[in-house]
């Protein structure tokens, strides 16, 4: 009998927004989104100890390395919202990872604006076969900035 194992949405996307966000277990990570705890579980569970959800994170005061948001099935107006708030937990010199639902070129590109006038700088991206992510640093750390 051959049994065909399906693998849990959270599972598909934890190696490539891993990846994304360049973290290692010693960064301090909040997670945001409707699975947020099940994503903190798991990472939890592949040791990444310092992980956090948006449920239990504290207040905003720029202490978490990474910021990993997992907005699939979900409005972008929300997003925005949930992007207005989350910042402030992001260090000067940390990243935000952004995981959507597989888009179209235009939903892209408007969740990569709404990121720079945050004042982020888009390093890097992928597509997914459960979504697409993006990856950005605060504008001030990019390694281009202007001398003084």
């Amino acid at each position: 009998m051959n049994l065909s194992r399906t693998t849990p949405a959270r599972d598909r996307i934890i190696e490539p927004i891993i990846a994304l966000a360049g973290c290692s277990k010693q960064h301090r990570i909040v997670i945001a989104g409707s699975r947020a705890v099940e994503l903190m579980l798991e990472l939890q569970r592949r040791g990444y100890v310092r992980t956090a959800a948006t449920a239990n994170c504290g207040q905003p005061a720029g202490q978490y390395d990474v910021a990993l948001v997992d907005w699939r099935r979900r409005t972008f107006k929300t997003l925005e919202t949930a992007l207005d708030w989350l910042v402030g937990f992001v260090s000067p010199s940390g990243v935000l990872v952004v995981w959507v639902d597989p888009q179209k070129a235009a939903a892209n590109e408007i969740l990569r604006l709404s990121l720079e006038r945050r004042g982020f700088v888009i390093e890097a991206g992928t597509v997914h076969d459960c979504g697409c992510a993006v990856s950005a640093r605060r504008r001030e750390t990019s390694p281009f900035r202007k001398a003084a």
